[in-house]
């Protein structure tokens, strides 16, 4: 069974392009290190929470949009692996992330229902 790593990131809105650049030129290094699929997303309809909610556990700002993104990879160890190459690798250090890395929330999820449409 795959496994998915899921982030949740606070970026500035108006840096929405160099967001959509960077995550392109990183989700082709993991894609070569052996992901299977990455999914970016941009904040469309976040609703604000009455406990908590995604833009608060980011400590998104007004001027922020947060941004839910998700790396498929064939199993934990190929995921571990390529975390690893990620490390020494210095396409990851070349250019400075367009969001404040301190405030991603991310972590590794081993599905549990898998649910696809007739036909997909």
């Amino acid at each position: 069974m795959h496994y998915t790593e899921g982030f949740v990131i606070p970026v500035a809105t108006a840096d929405r392009a160099k967001f959509i650049n960077h995550a392109t030129r990183m989700d082709t290094i993991f894609l070569e290190f052996g992901a299977t699929r990455i999914v970016e997303c941009w904040g469309d309809d976040v609703a604000e929470g009455k406990v908590t909610d995604f833009a608060r556990a980011v400590q998104a700002t007004p001027d922020e949009t947060v941004c839910f993104s998700w790396i498929e990879w064939p199993d934990k160890a190929t995921r571990d692996a390529a975390m690893e190459k990620m490390m020494s690798d210095p396409r990851f250090t070349a250019e400075p992330m367009p969001f404040d890395g301190k405030r991603m929330i991310f972590g590794g999820f081993v599905p549990v229902v898998d649910l696809h449409a007739k036909g997909s």
